[in-house]
């Protein structure tokens, strides 16, 4: 057997150790990117290696796993895996999400332990450095600041669908104490409730690090049935909500080396142009983040569309265009540079 089918299999039975409800044949090829006669091939293999295979009827469909999870050996993880996690680890830190970096390195320190220590061992020297020469860069904006206390009543009122109590440092009534139903939580630049205000339905974005004193109270409620995050979070350009407008932006064919690389929307659809320009188009809120976005990419890059966005981009240049204009005003104050 080839080395890419050995690999192959290897881990379809990691998929099916880790899957508490088993895969049909088709959720296997899916997940393998291979047709249902390749899966089907592959079941029969994972039987002869693996007989704690199991397989149980789902409605006119069979389900199949590996109970009791797979051997440590089986399971070790690359350096390359642990690089990644590590990496992943450091970043949050840098962006002062500790929170979710102790979750990670907790998982981390779990790993490891269950390596065995001559493979720790070697494994060790080519991460320390992998470690050292490679790192996740913070680019400026926004810190998303994570308080556990926080993290940890969100989701407790979302596991057992009761409502938040909370004093809101913002909004329309800063320091007014509030009761919501929380739907889920966004992370990004800045991290997000997303909830509606008791006994409304419409849901609004609460900034986590200007919720203090939150509890969970027993009064019962869930978010709407017909409620999806990603679609909610993929409605807007950002995070700001609001009505949505369809968006044209031209990318001039100067501009095409930056954007091959780049995705202003999930749901964008790019026409690429005789002149070696394009068009972008997709439908969204948040039309003052976009024109602060937009702002990076200089004479790249012309509005076609909602008219009402290109004069918010003059709007907004005008501004700032009129702050730099003047001297400066700490002009004879300014400190020296940063040793």
């Amino acid at each position: 057997m080839r080395h890419e089918k050995a690999a192959a299999l290897l881990n379809l039975a990691r998929t099916l150790a880790s899957s508490a409800e088993g895969l049909t044949l088709d959720e296997m090829a899916q997940e393998l990117g291979e047709n249902r006669r390749t899966i089907e091939r592959m079941r029969d293999a994972l039987a002869s290696v693996f007989p704690q295979l199991e397989e149980h009827q789902d409605g006119a469909t069979k389900r199949f796993r590996i109970p009791g999870g797979l051997d440590g050996f089986i399971n070790a993880p690359t350096k390359e895996e642990l690089l990644e996690l590590n990496k992943a680890i450091e970043g949050l830190r840098r962006r002062d999400a500790h929170a979710s970096a102790d979750a990670l390195q907790s998982l981390e320190k779990k790993i490891r332990s269950a390596i065995k220590r001559p493979a720790l061992n070697k494994l060790a020297p080519d991460l320390e450095v992998l470690l050292r020469a490679e790192m996740i860069a913070v680019p400026a904006g926004p810190r998303a600041v994570e308080d556990p206390d926080v993290l940890l009543a969100i989701r407790d009122a979302l596991l057992q669908m009761k409502v938040l109590q909370f004093v809101y440092h913002g909004g329309s009534r800063p320091g007014a104490a509030r009761e919501v139903v929380p739907f889920g939580i966004l992370f990004g630049r800045c991290n997000y409730l997303i909830a509606a205000d008791l006994g409304a339905t419409k849901p609004k974005h609460w900034r986590l690090d200007k919720i203090e004193c939150i509890t969970v109270i027993e009064k019962t409620a869930s978010r709407p049935a017909g409620f999806n995050l990603v679609q909610f979070a993929t409605g807007s350009f950002g995070f700001f909500q609001g009505e949505q407008e369809d968006v044209v932006l031209h990318v001039l064919p100067h501009g095409m080396d930056e954007f091959k690389n780049w995705q202003f929307h999930p749901n964008q659809k790019v026409e690429f142009l005789s002149d070696g320009g394009a068009l972008v188009r997709f439908r969204a809120s948040g039309m003052l983040e976009l024109t602060w976005h937009l702002f990076c990419w200089g004479n790249q890059i012309e509005i076609i569309s909602p008219i009402s966005l290109r004069q918010l981009m003059t709007t907004e240049l005008r501004v700032a265009l009129s702050r730099h204009e003047e001297p400066p005003r700490l002009s004879s104050t300014v400190p020296g540079p940063i040793e």
